[in-house]
């Protein structure tokens, strides 16, 4: 399905090494914002109090989050838990105080705008389970990783499957130097969006790498040099591209907006993810393929002869 094809081909890596200068820049700067300023993580990692209420009517979420930060507890996440009624609320850990006694405030505070209230359980989540769930996250994060570049190396050639992970460490790290700039909570779902990316960007890339497959394997793109095959694959998806990444972005533009505190980082996360998957597939990914020699001979391997008198095959 296409909406438009464009006839001539767009000289992408005519200019391919102005934008990648730009995006090494991005790169280092993400990387000085995550060693200098580090990532706000949410009680998930670091630890904290776990409170599950519940209300007889539908749950006044802005309500309960004002009546919550106003006893200081600015990081506090609340959010619905199973019905409407059902509300859950994370409290991040202070010293010198204990997780009952933040139990015991909050409880107070909830009870005071609405005596109705009741408290069905409190949990404590120690820094040890914080701690173990981070380690998790940056295994399931290197198995991702691992399974992609050997995915491509399979599926087409070690260049690709070196370009393409090139092009989404880009984009992860810039997605975690953004939320450490910005001090914003970095959360399991935010780690859940970080995974998606990876696998959403790599599936860019691979629509291209096989676009350019293709155009090697033709007859008339024989001694075609590799940034033309290259300029002709992006051009030749692009309306694949605004289909896909248009429709995907409305969608996640749609919890950014609709979709209240519980969605915004996830939300934001993947809106910062989609934009940067694009750039990185076309000006990162294919550049670096380029400067990696990837050539006809690496995709298209000539046939045998069959006896002497036969041609062989390009």
């Amino acid at each position: 399905m296409e909406f438009f094809r464009i006839r001539r081909d767009i000289p992408f890596m005519r200019h391919a090494l102005a934008f990648n200068v730009v995006s090494l820049i991005t790169f280092l700067l993400a990387v000085t914002f995550l060693f200098t300023r580090g990532l706000h993580f949410s009680i998930e990692f670091t630890g904290g109090t776990v409170m599950e209420v519940s209300y007889p009517q539908a749950a006044e979420l802005g309500k309960i989050r004002s009546t919550v930060e106003g006893l200081g507890f600015t990081d506090s996440l609340v959010q619905n838990f199973g019905t409407a009624r059902d509300v859950m609320i994370r409290l991040a850990l202070r010293k010198g105080e204990s997780s009952a006694r933040q139990s015991e405030n909050v409880m107070a505070a909830l009870k005071a705008a609405d005596p109705q209230v009741e408290l069905r359980r409190v949990e404590f989540v120690g820094p040890q389970v914080g701690s173990e769930l981070a380690t998790d996250g940056a295994m399931a994060l290197l198995f991702v990783i691992v399974g992609i570049v050997l995915y491509l190396a399979i599926r087409f050639e070690w260049k690709f499957a070196v370009a393409a992970i090139v092009a989404n460490l880009h984009d992860v790290i810039i997605i975690l130097g953004f939320f450490a700039f910005f001090q914003w909570e970095f959360s399991l779902s935010v780690l859940a969006a970080v995974l998606a990316v990876l696998g959403y960007s790599v599936n860019e890339s691979v629509v291209i790498f096989d676009r350019v497959r293709e155009k090697f394997r033709e007859r008339a793109a024989k001694g075609m040099p590799t940034p033309q095959v290259l300029d002709h694959a992006i051009t030749s998806t692009i309306s694949r591209t605004i289909i896909t990444h248009g429709c995907t972005q409305m969608m996640v533009l749609s919890m950014l907006l609709f979709g209240g505190p519980t969605l915004h980082y996830f939300a934001l996360a993947l809106t910062i993810g989609i934009l940067f998957g694009i750039y990185s597939s076309v000006f990162v990914a294919a550049a670096v393929a380029m400067w990696l020699g990837v050539k006809r001979e690496d995709l298209v391997k000539p046939a045998k002869k069959k006896d002497e008198g036969q041609p062989e095959l390009p």
